[in-house]
């Protein structure tokens, strides 16, 4: 049955209203699968479960660029940095294919060498406390 406004009978295709719930627009939270962009040796290791976030550090607990989050990898609790996700952010900002961290240790520095991704430039601003970070990244979108 088709909905009718003053006796007009509407199509059943004006009524549907179609709007995205996936993952893909969601930022990053507790079981969120990540994907480690640095060459540490964890990171680069062959596993067959993908790294998960198990806490972010945040008032609120939603993960976006430059915040801290906890992660399973390979049975261990890392640290690591959000460098990137997929949700869409404010203008000018990227977005990204895959949500990209990288690993760190507890006083904030990098656990590998070189990071294999592009960084946000916004990540810049944070200077004093990723000045390490910034220093191992090849490139910045």
């Amino acid at each position: 049955m088709a909905l009718s406004l003053s006796g007009v009978i509407l199509p059943k295709l004006m009524q549907q209203r179609a709007f995205s719930v996936s993952a893909a627009v969601a930022a990053i939270q507790k079981l969120t699968r990540v994907r480690v962009v640095d060459n540490s040796a964890l990171g680069n290791a062959h596993h067959h479960r993908p790294p998960k976030v198990i806490h972010v550090y945040t008032k609120n607990g939603i993960g976006k660029v430059g915040d801290r989050v906890l992660l399973a990898i390979k049975g261990q609790k890392k640290k690591a940095l959000i460098v990137g996700h997929k949700m869409p952010g404010a203008r000018m900002t990227p977005r990204f294919d895959s949500n990209n961290v990288v690993l760190i240790e507890e006083n904030g520095n990098p656990t590998g060498t070189r990071i294999k991704a592009p960084i946000p430039t916004h990540l810049r601003k944070m200077e004093g406390e990723y000045s390490k970070l910034l220093a191992i990244a090849q490139r910045f979108v």
